[in-house]
């Protein structure tokens, strides 16, 4: 609608100039008629002067219509000017027009130019997802055919899983090994001495057992021969020794248990989560591998294209993290086996990998064998975030 608008206005505006430029032929054409009348007039003079002797009345009439072409001039050169000055506002009205046309014609290119921006966006999103389709497909197919190996052949599975994630992670192994060495030279001495302070609080423990047991026998000897004399209240004063003996043994363990264990630690009774780890694509338990493929899928097809193209324009290296997922679907933790090299791109991993929990709660068959999975894979950022 606008643009029509536009149209017919630019329609007046050309009308409007073609009537200015008839008024200006008009203008043009009294013009030469007045300069004309001059030139006859200019005659008529000369012959008035030749005929000085004409009468009074012809002068007087010579006068008056001198002075009524003089002010047909006059009117003659007001209208000239007017006309000119309409020219004039011709003129504007067409250069505006010229203007107006030129500031359309750009709009309609910069419109044109957005549109090809907008189809070219939409192209190059169409391509990322069909991208990520294509990946999503051959992650399926590659799981189908990882689970018909798993079931049919699975010593020989296990046997090139180990060798490629030997291949992949031998170097970060290593250099993590080298780390950890003098940590768990460290644990293993506080472990020797944990181990001998245990050991000890048995030993004190078993004595002390022992002495109880013997206290024990002394108090049912004399329980036996308090209940020979008063076999009622006996029974009564045995069962009373008997209990205060049994609190004063559960005091006994737990101080011992105390004083054996580190501080700040747990109780002995507080065992350490059941753990899964599968650190490649493949493993004997199909469920588990089918479980990790799943938790894949949900961060390589969800992550924003924007947080995909802000971590790959960054140069960095493909890092190697160990993301731990408990049974309700939560994240334990997000461990870097190699990093990135760049902060910002293993925060971004970090938060990617937390930002998508909670995950699918472990099947029945998982939940009842693992408390939490550990699931290590290579994180490569390209046009979209893609786990190996």
């Amino acid at each position: 609608m606008t643009a029509q608008v536009e149209v017919e206005r630019l329609e007046a505006a050309l009308r409007a100039s073609a009537r200015a430029e008839a008024a200006r032929k008009e203008a043009a054409r009294v013009e030469a008629a007045r300069e004309e009348a001059e030139r006859q007039e200019a005659r008529r003079q000369a012959a008035i002067r030749d005929e000085a002797a004409l009468e009074a009345d012809r002068q007087a009439a010579a006068r008056v219509e001198a002075a009524r072409l003089e002010s047909e001039r006059q009117e003659a050169t007001r209208q000239a000017a007017s006309q000119r000055e309409a020219a004039l506002q011709e003129a504007a009205l067409q250069d505006a027009a010229r203007v107006e046309a030129a500031r359309l014609d750009a709009e309609r290119q910069e419109a044109v130019r957005r549109a090809a921006a907008q189809r070219e966006a939409a192209q190059r999103e169409a391509e990322s997802q069909a991208a990520a389709r294509v990946e999503a497909a051959r992650l399926d197919a590659e799981l189908q055919q990882a689970t018909r190996q798993a079931a049919s052949q699975r010593e020989a599975a296990l046997q090139e899983a180990a060798r490629q994630d030997a291949a992949r992670v031998e170097a970060a192994r290593l250099d993590a090994e080298r780390q950890e060495a003098a940590r768990q030279a460290a644990a293993q001495r506080e472990a020797a001495q944990r181990e001998a302070a245990q050991r000890e609080a048995a030993r004190l423990e078993a004595e002390r057992q022992e002495a109880a047991r013997q206290a024990t026998a002394r108090q049912e000897g004399l329980a036996r021969a308090q209940a020979a004399r008063d076999e009622t209240e006996g029974r009564e004063a045995a069962r009373r020794a008997y209990g205060q003996l049994l609190d004063e043994e559960a005091d006994r363990r737990e101080a011992a248990a105390k004083a054996s264990r580190p501080a700040g630690t747990l109780p002995y009774s507080f065992s350490g989560a059941r753990r899964g780890r599968l650190f490649g694509r493949i493993d004997p338990n199909a469920e588990l591998v089918l479980y990790a493929e799943a938790w894949a899928r949900k961060i390589q097809l969800n992550t924003p294209h924007d947080t995909v193209r802000e971590a790959a324009k960054r140069p960095h290296t493909d890092a190697l993290v160990t993301v731990a997922i408990r049974s309700d679907g939560s994240v334990e933790s997000v461990s870097f086996v190699r990093s990135s090299g760049v902060a910002e791109v293993d925060e971004q991993i970090r938060r990617i990998a937390q930002g998508h929990a909670p995950y699918q709660r472990f099947p029945p068959g998982l939940a009842g064998e693992f408390d939490v999975i550990e699931i290590r894979r290579t994180w490569h950022f390209d046009t979209a975030v893609r786990l190996y």
